[in-house]
């Protein structure tokens, strides 16, 4: 009966996924098509970065495009959910255990974040034309980091969903978005950050780093990146700590 339940509201929330998919489309790969355009290929063009550049950078895109789709479809709709529209009451009285609610927001974060990183892919090498040292050859390992990576900021959308309120909808990308991705060695690799040392090691408790590098390790392996164990250990840490603070402000918010 609980699983039945369970994957109810999966198939329930896959299908508006699908039903949405080009607004989804829209917001998950827009900022990261114009950095795609800006960064790999009109600064290479203009011979104001080396061709060579978009190596590091696009494992960089890949990661920020599946952060920005796992945390956004799960912490926008948690917001609407204990907000306006008061839908997680119906949810909340499915008879499968409450926690189960909180693993199904999680499960569809990390689905569309992978669907994301897949759409995203093609289009860079289309528009970013060959990229040196490029190869498919590490398909598991890039598999793992996606996967980590995705229930990583799944966990983290549900912990700022059931945290702020709709009013404050905008303080996540001015706060916690934003920095993130700009010191998320998403436009470069960690072993860049060895002239500035202190800004090297604050970043690692940035989930995106280990997101950014472990695409690096996986598909353009030539670049220096972290090694791909410290990656999957730091997700797998940071991911129970997300869920463990996420499953706590999501029980407080819906038994209050």
């Amino acid at each position: 009966m609980t699983a039945t339940v369970f994957f109810a509201l999966l198939r329930r929330d896959v299908r508006v996924a699908r039903r949405e998919l080009p607004f989804f489309l829209m917001r998950t790969i827009m900022q990261p098509l114009m950095f795609i355009i800006v960064f790999g290929y009109l600064l290479p063009k203009m011979g104001f970065v080396r061709g060579t550049y978009t190596t590091a950078l696009l494992p960089g895109i890949l990661a920020l495009s599946l952060a920005l789709s796992a945390i956004q479809s799960v912490t926008l709709p948690m917001v609407q959910d204990f907000g306006w529209s008061k839908e997680i009451e119906d949810r909340l009285l499915a008879p499968i255990p409450t926690p189960l609610v909180a693993v199904e927001k999680v499960i569809v974060g990390i689905l569309q974040g992978m669907v994301a990183a897949l759409v995203v892919l093609p289009i860079a090498r289309l528009i970013m034309g060959p990229i040196p040292g490029f190869t498919l050859t590490h398909f598991g390992e890039v598999l793992a980091v996606t996967i980590f990576g995705a229930a990583t900021f799944s966990a983290l959308g549900l912990l700022i969903g059931s945290t702020i309120s709709p009013t404050q909808i905008g303080l996540m990308f001015s706060i916690i978005i934003a920095p993130m991705i700009f010191f998320g060695c998403t436009y470069y690799p960690w072993r860049g950050l060895d002239a500035v040392p202190w800004v090297k090691y604050a970043v690692l408790i940035n989930p995106l780093v280990y997101v950014s590098e472990g695409m690096r390790a996986g598909l353009t392996p030539e670049v220096p990146h972290l090694s791909l164990p410290i990656v999957l250990a730091a997700l797998i840490v940071l991911l129970a700590v997300c869920w463990t603070f996420a499953l706590r402000s999501f029980m407080k918010r819906a038994v209050g």
